[in-house]
């Protein structure tokens, strides 16, 4: 299939060429893991720092404040179980009803055994996605930790970042923010406005894959924090042997705890080299004029839309509400013979049109679409 109805950058991005890059990445590296002799780890783990240092450059963070994850889910984990003892105990962590789900699972086994209280904003009868203004109201001084959606994976609403930095400031709250549904297309920066952590994963638009997550956090938070899963890539030096001396090492290798997972990093770093060599400004004007289009053939169908129309207040992604009378994972099965990949969460169709996305797949799913309608 050519891609160009492939309107899946929600989950997983694609770009030309990425099957060859993966399968060579991953060739290699069972050539060099395979091999007899003392060359893998010296071979693997400059590997592994080069996609630390696609990450910190799509951040535009400092060295020694990025180090890969797991998953994002992992990443907020590590953040939250390290934070100094008691700085939660009593206190309320606020975040919004259109978080990425899972986060909101973790904060609820959570909160019991950390003392806190989990205040989640609730949406408006009828609307689709948190307003800001709601968010804002709930943040109150006893708030000693909020978790920002950048982008919403059901609405592609983009929240006013720096509005809510500047407001949890003054509450004096620890701000994270979960950067995913965004991350390599719209442009970001941990400084600007500056955030305590930030999670994402190299999926989505970064057109990664698992088990390739990140996180970031800030130097004036990193000496305070005490991860919970130590071991010896915590330390300054990973060589040190001595059961009687061990210490966190001063940057974010402490959160790096036993043998690292490199997996991800290595079978993702292709498509963050590819990225890496793209101009990013040409990505982003080519998913604007898609998007666009996809308004429109929304208007045209009469299909509520539950993203902004306002670009400076979305991701990339448009997302439809579907009729009751056809359900939506019956419209996505229909779509997919004819080469046209979307999903659905519900009654909402969500279409993420990207690099190998045309004009005339956006054409293709409209007409399709029509027809799957009738």
């Amino acid at each position: 299939m050519s891609g160009d109805a492939y309107f899946l950058y929600h989950s997983i991005g694609m770009y030309p060429g990425k099957a060859r890059d993966t399968a060579a990445a991953m060739a290699d590296f069972a050539v060099l893991w395979a091999t007899p002799d003392d060359a893998q780890w010296a071979g693997v783990m400059p590997l592994r720092q080069r996609f630390i240092d696609r990450w910190a450059a799509i951040l535009k963070a400092a060295p020694g404040t990025v180090t890969t994850t797991e998953s994002v889910t992992q990443s907020f984990h590590m953040v939250l179980s390290a934070l100094p003892k008691g700085h939660l105990e009593g206190r309320t962590v606020l975040v919004g009803a259109d978080c990425f789900p899972s986060n909101h699972f973790l904060l609820q086994s959570m909160a019991d055994r950390y003392g806190f209280a989990l205040r989640t904003v609730p949406l408006r009868q009828g609307a689709a996605f948190v307003e800001d203004e709601d968010f804002l109201d709930a943040w109150t001084p006893d708030v000693g930790l909020a978790l920002l959606t950048w982008i919403s994976s059901t609405t592609s609403h983009r929240i006013d970042l720096p509005r809510m930095v500047a407001h949890g400031r003054r509450m004096g709250s620890l701000i994270g923010t979960d950067i995913t549904q965004g991350a390599g297309l719209i442009p970001y920066d941990v400084h600007a406005p500056e955030v305590d952590f930030t999670i994402s994963t190299s999926l989505k638009w970064m057109c990664g894959t698992p088990g390739a997550g990140i996180v970031y956090v800030s130097p004036r938070l990193i000496g305070h924090c005490q991860p919970e899963l130590a071991g010896w890539f915590s330390q300054p030096n990973p060589f040190n042997w001595d059961i009687t001396a061990f210490s966190f090492a001063p940057d974010i290798r402490r959160f790096e705890s036993g043998t690292p997972g490199c997996m991800g990093a290595l079978a993702s770093l292709p498509a963050l080299d590819w990225h890496a060599a793209q101009d990013h400004a040409a990505i982003l004007a080519h998913n604007r004029a898609l998007t666009a289009q996809l308004i429109e053939m929304a208007d045209d169908m009469r299909l509520p839309l539950l993203t902004p129309r306002d670009a400076n207040k979305r991701g990339g992604s448009i997302m439809l509400r579907l009729p009751e009378s056809h359900p939506a994972a019956g419209i996505v099965a229909a779509l997919r013979p004819q080469g046209i990949t979307c999903d659905s969460r519900s009654q909402t169709l969500r279409l993420s049109p990207g690099i190998m996305t045309t004009g005339n797949g956006v054409q293709r799913l409209a007409s399709a679409l029509a027809t799957a309608l009738r």
